[in-house]
């Protein structure tokens, strides 16, 4: 008997679970459209409205325009599928009404070169009047479709006068509809929230960022892995060799010690993610972080990846400046390190200074991409203020500095040639040595700064268009004359790579013999240590 109930019970479960759930339709273009209730998975595998939503409203511009009356339907009929209780088979859209809207608005696609959906083929769909299979048309009508109609000229109260792009349109093209702004996916509509994205409020964007697909997003989290990791791995092999022979890295040279440290620090903040996670450091629920007061995982990784990111291109100035001093004024090691304490103040403080004053104006947001907290990811005018600003300055600083000491050198180096003497060959191979090592070093600093400089002014440049595109954008009209649809993704790749890159270099300058021998004592007296008798000597 009980095997019975099992199998009874067993029954009802798989019939229960093959009965649709019906819900009632969420996302906002198929609402109102003769039904009201739809189920999940649809017949394009979304699981989910939210997923389903982010898909149907790309075609929201040609719903605008009105390139066919049966396109709203049609999609929805495809994306939110009616459901009604009790009846279990699909109850797709009619084949004629997915001919009627693929008329209206497939040459319209091809104009701008898109293709109508291979897998929202009209073939696929049953004919009205099929005795096995129901199906839906709204209109019941056969007619020629309606040819495509202008928007009215009205721009939206966010948007810039779209006069250029509607002086550029050809006759019968539609213009002005890039200025239908609105908070659509893959933005994220908020209530009572202080966010706006291109100038509509209460709307934000997402966790994960609104611009590259699933597959870049992992991609770029492997990316960043890589090079922090590596980062950390060879500025603490600098760090560890300075402990273990702190003799040898006297200043001049001393500064590469506290850069190589900073670097360190900056490469736990990016690698902080990997133990928090994303959602935890960058993201506000479904949103990305606009903004990060009090003590946070936010608040800890933007310290660590600002302030000694600061702090590392103020001891890249140090130290030109440190060699400088040496090459162009003939200061002695000593007399270069009695100083070290104003280079300390300067280092640290002043970054110091900065991030207080990130962190009072509210400025701290979240990286879609990176998952850290950094300043200036939503708003390109603390991008300027708090983070290019200083680095050009920085930059421009240190070059200055070593441009100096080099051209110091080279009269130093022509001054001993030109002497002659015992040891003039000697000491001029010593020097050219020095020269081509601070050369190099220079090398692997400066261009790895100056593309991640060259990245945040592109970043800075364009990101409020790039936003406003997928707020505004999207129609024709856009395509012609707006923005761009998203960042270059090789740009924001090469911006982290670089960003890390110089802490990877800074093991350059210890690469030596010395080095070798160094860990090689060490690592001979810890097994002489460890061969002692337990009683000891």
């Amino acid at each position: 008997m009980w095997r019975v109930a099992v199998a009874l019970v067993a029954v009802a479960g798989c019939t229960a679970l093959q009965q649709p759930r019906c819900e009632e339709i969420t996302i906002p273009m198929c609402r109102g459209i003769g039904y009201n209730l739809t189920s999940f998975p649809n017949a394009l595998d979304h699981d989910t409205q939210d997923e389903a939503g982010l898909e149907v409203h790309q075609y929201w511009p040609l719903v605008e325009i009105k390139c066919s009356p049966d396109l709203k339907f049609f999609l929805c009929s495809v994306y939110t599928p009616i459901c009604i209780e009790d009846y279990l088979k699909p109850l797709p859209a009619c084949r004629s009404v997915c001919e009627r809207a693929r008329a209206g608005c497939a040459p319209l696609m091809q104009k701008y070169g898109f293709q109508w959906p291979e897998r929202m083929a009209c073939e696929k769909l049953p004919k009205m009047g099929e005795p096995d299979q129901l199906c839906m048309d709204e209109n019941e009508r056969a007619q020629e479709p309606e040819p495509p109609r202008p928007p009215p000229r009205r721009p939206h109260k966010h948007c810039k006068d779209p006069k250029n792009c509607e002086s550029g349109a050809a006759a019968g093209e539609p213009a002005g509809d890039e200025c239908a702004c609105a908070c659509r996916p893959p933005l994220v509509s908020l209530r009572a929230r202080n966010a706006s994205v291109a100038g509509i409020a209460d709307c934000a964007a997402p966790c994960r960022g609104a611009f590259f697909t699933r597959e870049e997003k992992d991609f770029a989290a492997v990316w960043i892995a890589l090079w922090s990791g590596l980062c950390a791995i060879s500025t603490l092999m600098t760090l560890t060799t300075f402990l273990i022979d702190s003799q040898r890295f006297k200043y001049p040279e001393r500064p590469i010690v506290y850069l190589s440290a900073c670097y360190f620090m900056v490469a736990l903040g990016y690698l902080a993610r990997l133990v928090l996670g994303h959602d935890e450091i960058a993201c506000d629920g479904a949103v990305i972080k606009t903004s990060a007061n009090g003590p946070s995982a936010c608040t800890l990784v933007f310290i660590l990846v600002y302030f000694f990111g600061m702090a590392s291109s103020i001891w890249w100035v140090v130290l030109s400046f440190a060699w400088f001093l040496a090459a162009g004024l003939k200061w002695g090691n000593e007399a270069i390190a009695g100083h070290a304490q104003y280079y300390h103040l300067a280092a640290w403080l002043v970054p110091a200074a900065k991030t207080i004053a990130v962190l009072l104006a509210g400025a701290v947001d979240g990286d879609p991409i990176a998952g850290i907290c950094y300043v200036g990811n939503s708003s390109p005018e603390n991008l300027k203020k708090y983070v290019l600003a200083p680095l050009i300055v920085y930059f421009a600083l240190g070059a200055t500095f070593l441009l100096a000491g080099f051209v110091s050198l080279f009269r130093i180096r022509s001054v001993i040639k030109r002497q002659g003497g015992v040891g003039a060959g000697s000491k001029a191979d010593k020097l050219e040595k020095l020269m081509i090592r601070i050369g190099v070093f220079s090398v692997l600093y400066a261009v790895p700064a100056g593309a991640v400089l060259g990245c945040l002014a592109y970043e800075a440049g364009g990101r409020a268009g790039w936003l406003r595109r997928v707020a505004c954008g999207g129609a024709a009209g856009a395509a012609r004359c707006g923005p761009p649809a998203r960042p270059l993704y090789s740009a924001l790749m090469l911006k982290y790579f670089m960003a890390l890159a110089v802490g990877i270099t800074s093991g350059v300058w210890i690469w030596s013999g010395k080095t070798l021998e160094s860990w090689r004592r060490v690592w001979r007296g810890g097994r002489r240590h460890r061969a002692l008798p337990k009683g000891g000597v």
